[in-house]
């Protein structure tokens, strides 16, 4: 929509997924990777974090940026979910 000045209205900047996004739940997101549950998710090893998986799409060095399992909102990237693929 254009506004009576001609200009369309900034959008919203992103928002950082919560863990208790129903979503962020469902995969087990926690927003530093040393918080996954080790119990229930086996397969979490020290090493992996948003930031090192196939799926992130931030910039190195940047604290969040977008995924595409949580479309227009950012992850962190110190986080980790149970969706983690290791970057080629």
């Amino acid at each position: 929509m254009i506004s009576a000045t001609g200009r369309r209205p900034a959008a919203a900047a992103p928002t950082l997924v919560s863990p208790s996004d129903p979503q962020a739940q469902t995969l087990g997101y926690v927003p530093v990777s040393s918080q996954a549950d080790a119990t229930k998710y086996k397969n979490h090893a020290a090493s992996q974090n948003c930031s090192n998986c196939a799926l992130y799409a931030g910039k190195a060095g940047e604290a969040s940026g977008p995924c595409p399992l949580f479309a227009g909102r950012l992850v962190s990237a110190k986080g980790w979910c149970s969706a983690w693929a290791k970057k080629a």
